[in-house]
């Protein structure tokens, strides 16, 4: 398993989830800037993703759906803040209706992916969720966020072996 880690801070409404790979920095870095291999683990394995739109520009835009097991469509989008490749991304992360319509009712968080060297060929990879409010944060935690990372963070490690 990757993730070594998962911190959640209810105080102040976030979470961390730590994971470290067999791989240098540039290669992390490419599961985020190629939306081919995004596809490939941003899902859980029972919920696989498409990206249809992504662009890693501060302003930009990406947009994805997950399909379940049922058939039934999950969408989300981000909209990039920051980006320092190959070290940082920074978005606001949300959901979205068929059309991809940004879902009002349901929470925005705050993600920032920060990508480190650890050792020789081994790189840190940190992804910190902050949330709207505890409630926000409890909400989405009830909905599998945690457990959801964790599978598809799982799946990194096959996804980097092919590359």
């Amino acid at each position: 398993m990757t993730v070594t880690d998962v911190r959640k801070d209810a105080t102040a409404c976030t979470m961390e989830v730590i994971s470290e790979f067999e791989a240098p920095i540039a290669a992390v870095w490419q599961l985020w800037a190629d939306p081919r291999k995004l596809e490939r683990w941003w899902g859980p394995p029972s919920y696989p993703a498409t990206f249809v739109d992504h662009d890693l520009r501060p302003g930009g835009n990406v947009t994805y759906f997950m399909v379940g097991p049922e058939g039934d469509k999950h969408h989300g989008w981000w909209k990039v803040v920051a980006v320092d490749a190959p070290n940082r991304l920074e978005v606001d992360d949300g959901f979205a209706d068929d059309n991809g319509v940004p879902n009002p009712e349901m929470p925005v968080t705050r993600m920032v992916l920060t990508v480190d060297a650890v050792a020789e060929g081994r790189t840190r990879m940190t992804i910190a969720s902050t949330f709207p409010s505890v409630e926000a944060m409890e909400q989405m935690i009830a909905m599998g966020m945690e457990e959801g990372i964790k599978e598809a963070l799982g799946q990194i490690d096959a996804v980097m072996l092919a590359a």
